[in-house]
This record gives C-alpha cells, structure tokens and sequence, in this order.
C-alpha cells in the first residue's frame, strides 16, 4: 500500500500483512529527554510502543478487522485536537495510549498474544486491571470520534490520540506510522501485571523487569518515566496522590489530584526538575519517580 501524507501530519499507514516492525522518527529539534526516546533509532523502541505492525497474524486475524483509512485518520487528528482544547484530556489520552501499548512482550512471536498496540484496552476484562483505573474516562471520550470515523482502528485511534495530545501540549510533534490492526475480542486481552506498578519492594527492579520485557534500557526507562511531566494521580483511582493541591483544586478540566509538575499540561523537561530537587510538598514524587536519582545505572 502506498503511504500518504498530509502536510499537518507526517504519517505512513503500514501495509496490513506486514511482519516487521517500524521504528519512527520525531520531526522536533528539542534536546529533552523524552523528546530523544521520540526520536529513538532503535528498533526495540518500535517494538515495545505498537509504532508498528510486526510478528504473524493468521488470515482470520487479518480479516477480521481492516487497517485505518488514511483519510479518516487525517480528519480524525482534527477533532482530537478540538477535544483537546475543550476537555483538557491531554494526560488521559497519552496514557491510554501508553496503556495500551506497554503490554508489548518481545519474548512472544504471537500475535495478539505478545500485547502491544492492538486497542484490547477498550474491554472491560482489561480496563478492570488495577493499573488502568479511570482509562474507561479516556474510552468515552474517544468514542464519539471512533464512531464518526469508523474506518480507524481503535488500536490506531488511541495511538493517534497520544501522540496529538504530546504535540498539543507542547511536545515533538511525532511522524507515527499507521496501519495497526485490533483484536477482536476480550479473550485475547493480556494478563494483568504487564505494566507498571508504583509502590512495589523494589521499584528499580521493577521497573527493569517491565521495560526490558519490551526490549528497553536503562536510558528508556528514564525518559519514559518524564512523560510524568504530564497529568495528575488520584487516589480514588491509583491509591497515590492528595486529593488536591494548589496545582490542582481550580483544574483545568476536573479538578483534584496531585501532580508531578506545577504546569502538569505543559509537555518539557520540569518532571526530572522537580523529582531531584523535591522542595515542593504539594508535588507528587513515587517509589518508582525517586528510583530514577538514587540508582546508580538511572542517574
């Protein structure tokens, strides 16, 4: 299939048979750490994110559900954009999105078994996962768009979503590559425990044992850990977090919570800022946030 490309948005729908993994490039100039993840070389990066297609899929998967429309896709990108400027959903999206890719095992061949980007998020079976309380917010809020464009994967909408809400917020903007295909139901959702967890024994090793899952390093983890420059926790969702602060309690969009940053919409480099130098009680600092300064291989 031949790629298309329109000049708001730099993106290459991938061939739906395709059984190699992409990799993109971010157009940014910015020298911010997760700003260089977004830009990475590596194909592990692609791998681990649903940045492309890859591994075998039977014919029935195949058939089962087409890759995104490239023009709806485009025209999609705009009402995400105008949702952003009314819900202010920037950091929901970018964890839907993160959410439904970080599930990725680069250990299994199988596909939809290994995880990734495959919009088995949007099940009940996987949205009840602890570490995805509160993401059923960021599903309503897409749907309308799912169902105005229904040639968009939802693999690919959430993808699309995270990467416009980066953008938005100030962040690279990112080429991405389109053409993932979705599950087609619950049964093929993954186990719970693939993703993240913040007040585990060890959080370093944790979090090693998460991301080089997803054929990730030390450096990944670091600059992946920065999209917490974005967004606030809840404690009636993850359990961590003050119920406001004076960052928090006047919103944008719903307020409460407690942030990583004090300009928790702004996508740039003040999460690694704050998390070193911690002067700030009203400012959210967890196990795994505090891991990336004390050890050594982190620092």
């Amino acid at each position: 299939m031949a790629a298309h490309r329109s000049p708001s948005m730099a993106f290459r729908l991938i061939p739906a048979a395709s059984k190699t993994f992409t990799t993109f490039r971010s157009s940014s100039s910015s020298n911010c750490s997760i700003s260089s993840l977004l830009r990475g070389d590596g194909l592990s990066r692609g791998r681990a994110f649903g940045w492309g297609l890859g591994g075998s899929r039977g014919a029935a998967s195949a058939a089962a559900c087409s890759p995104s429309d490239p023009a709806q896709l485009r025209s999609a990108r705009g009402d995400i954009r105008e949702l952003l400027k009314t819900t202010f959903c920037h950091p929901i999206l970018v964890r839907l999105g993160w959410h439904d890719a970080g599930t990725y095992n680069k250990s299994i061949e199988e596909w939809p078994r290994r995880g990734g980007a495959n919009g088995s998020v949007r099940f009940d079976k996987e949205l009840k996962h602890a570490a995805n309380a509160g993401l059923v917010n960021a599903l309503k809020l897409l749907q309308p768009v799912k169902d105005k464009y229904s040639g968009v994967t939802y693999a690919d909408l959430f993808q699309l979503a995270s990467a416009t809400a980066v953008e938005e917020a100030g962040g690279p903007k990112i080429p991405m590559k389109y053409g993932r295909v979705d599950v087609s139901g619950p049964e093929q959702c993954p186990e719970e425990g693939r993703l993240p967890a913040a007040g585990t024994p060890s959080p370093a090793a944790h979090l090693r044992d998460i991301f080089y899952r997803m054929g990730l390093n030390d450096k990944d983890i670091v600059a992946l850990s920065g999209a917490h420059t974005l967004g606030r926790a809840s404690p009636e969702r993850s359990g961590w977090g003050k119920p406001e602060t004076k960052y928090t309690k006047d919103g944008p969009g719903r307020p409460g919570g407690q942030s990583w940053t004090p300009q928790w919409l702004k996508f740039d480099n003040s999460y690694f800022k704050e998390i070193k130098e911690r002067r700030d009680a009203d400012l959210l600092v967890l196990p795994t946030d505090a891991s990336l300064f004390e050890d050594p291989s982190f620092k």
